[in-house]
């Protein structure tokens, strides 16, 4: 769960105000003494929108690796993770950023096939477990984890859904807010799940689910913010989402669901950008982001699970579910694929 959940409108406008980043700057003075002591040094991140936000983990991040390194760093949030993505490949020839983090799992077929990141193999790789490095071309480093659940207000709702063909019950019609998959990591998420369960039928599946449907969202974060605003008592989410309120609002009212069919898995990733400015920054940066420092700051203001699994976590964690039936498609499928149910959904799904 990315933490953003209140004011993600404010803050997405905010962001996009100045996301077009910002190179090193250099003085243009002819004295080789003064160029060299103005000149600085800003390392630029491209990340989604909630990970940038107040309440996620990239300030806090970014505080503690420039007091470290002196390095400054700007992050540049210009939406979710698709968004995100877009942007590093219109970029490609021309990057305006180091690193960028977002593009999940299931995004990795596309990230490798527009060639915008180079490999890093990072120390601390060694220390993830192999189930979670679904890269082995290390051009995306695992950094966090979870898997993608149907969350309930259990104030509102007293028989939540146990599956998916269950979200389909006229009961919970006009309950559901679910995320695009054309700008949503968590929105593609679903979409990948629906597909992993109910294969070349999964359109029939949505169609049933249409009229559950309240509405569809841009990001999780417009989506999140009308679930906990009471817009909807079901909202698609993560495994770890609980977790927040229990631990910043001392709060078990919102559950997330683990599903009879299982539950699909994303692990977000880091990568350096091709052409980037600043690679030997861009490396320092991951690696601090794999520390236990930064494991902890992720997993406890990103509400995932830390990639490094000897992370210790605060008992708020055992909110967090682990599936006995992890879903995930194959990434040559996703490849062959994504293109097609993207556009089917959008044609026929009923949404």
């Amino acid at each position: 769960m990315k933490k953003t959940i209140y004011a993600f409108c404010f803050l997405f406008l905010s962001i996009m105000a100045f996301a077009s980043g910002q190179q090193e700057m250099s003085t243009t003075s002819e004295s080789p003494e003064s160029s060299a002591t103005m000149e600085k040094k800003v390392l630029n991140i491209l990340c989604y929108d909630s990970f940038a936000s107040e309440w996620g983990p990239g300030p806090a991040l970014v505080e503690q690796f420039t007091a470290k390194t002196g390095i400054e760093v700007q992050l540049n949030a210009p939406g979710d993770a698709v968004m995100i993505l877009t942007r590093a490949i219109m970029e490609k020839d021309d990057p305006t950023a180091d690193l960028i983090i977002g593009p999940d799992n299931n995004l990795l077929a596309r990230t490798l096939n527009e060639g915008i990141l180079q490999p890093y193999d990072a120390p601390a790789l060694a220390e993830i477990s192999s189930e979670l490095k679904f890269d082995s071309s290390n051009h995306l480093l695992p950094f966090d984890w979870g898997y993608f659940a149907i969350c309930y207000d259990s104030e509102v709702l007293s028989n939540p859904p146990s599956s998916l063909e269950d979200l389909t019950k006229p009961e919970y019609a006009k309950s559901l807010v679910l995320m695009d998959p054309r700008t949503s990591s968590p929105g593609m998420g679903f979409l990948l799940w629906t597909r992993a369960v109910y294969g070349e039928d999964y359109l029939d599946y949505w169609n049933r689910l249409a009229p559950s449907v309240l509405t569809v969202t841009e990001s999780w974060s417009s989506g999140y913010g009308l679930f906990t605003s009471g817009e909807a008592p079901l909202v698609l989410s993560y495994s770890t989402s609980p977790v927040y309120h229990k631990m910043w609002e001392e709060s078990e009212r919102y559950k997330a669901l683990n599903f009879a069919e299982g539950n699909y898995l994303q692990v977000e990733g880091v990568g350096i950008i091709k052409g980037a400015a600043h690679p030997d920054a861009a490396r320092q940066f991951i690696d601090f982001m794999l520390s236990p420092e930064g494991q902890l700051i992720i997993a406890t203001n990103n509400i995932m699970m830390p990639a490094v699994t000897s992370t210790e976590l605060p008992e708020a964690f055992d909110m967090a579910f682990y599936s006995e039936n992890p879903l995930l498609l194959d990434k040559e499928e996703i490849s062959k694929g994504e293109e097609e149910w993207v556009q089917s959904w959008v044609e026929k799904s009923g949404l």
